[in-house]
């Protein structure tokens, strides 16, 4: 199977995004704790549908001027991923949760590490908005792009205080 990627700017560094040509399947940070290695399989197609939508979307998040996603997604785990993965999804802009919260949501209430690992290993971050997912103590814990990363996202929607990043 191919696998088309495209690379756009954003505030947070570059942003890698792939797809099997119609819908979404990953967006990475720059140095994303997971990011596939692109290999002989993978093709740059900077237009196709999916990463047109996904970058207008994406600028206007940025902008402050979208807080809900429509892109069509389709992110490759587990079962249990999948259900973390789509619950994410539910957590409105501008709020965040802790594992503990997501882990009952799932149906599981006892599953929190479980939650917290299928957290970290969300393919389409940002999008599917893991970096709503706090800890119980209200303090900001891991995330793939990094945790300065996740405390601008979150001051973005105005969940916490705004923070001026600055990458090299």
């Amino acid at each position: 199977m191919t696998v088309f990627y495209t690379v756009i700017d954003s505030p947070i560094d570059q942003i890698t995004l792939t797809s099997d040509g119609d819908s979404l399947t990953g967006l990475y940070m720059e140095l994303h704790k997971g990011m596939p290695v692109a290999d002989a399989s993978w093709g740059r197609d900077d237009d196709a549908i999916p990463f047109v939508r996904a970058r207008e979307e994406l600028f206007a998040y940025f902008a402050g001027t979208l807080e809900r996603f429509s892109i069509p997604l389709k992110p490759t785990g587990t079962e249990f991923q999948l259900k973390v993965w789509d619950e994410l999804l539910n957590i409105p802009f501008g709020q965040t949760i802790s594992y503990g919260e997501l882990a009952c949501r799932v149906g599981n209430p006892k599953a929190s590490r479980a939650v917290g690992l299928a957290n970290g290993q969300n393919p389409i971050s940002i999008i599917v908005p893991c970096h709503r997912v706090i800890g119980a103590n209200g303090k900001l814990t891991g995330y793939g792009g990094g945790l300065p990363r996740k405390e601008f996202l979150l001051g973005l929607e105005g969940a916490a205080p705004a923070k001026q990043l600055k990458f090299a």
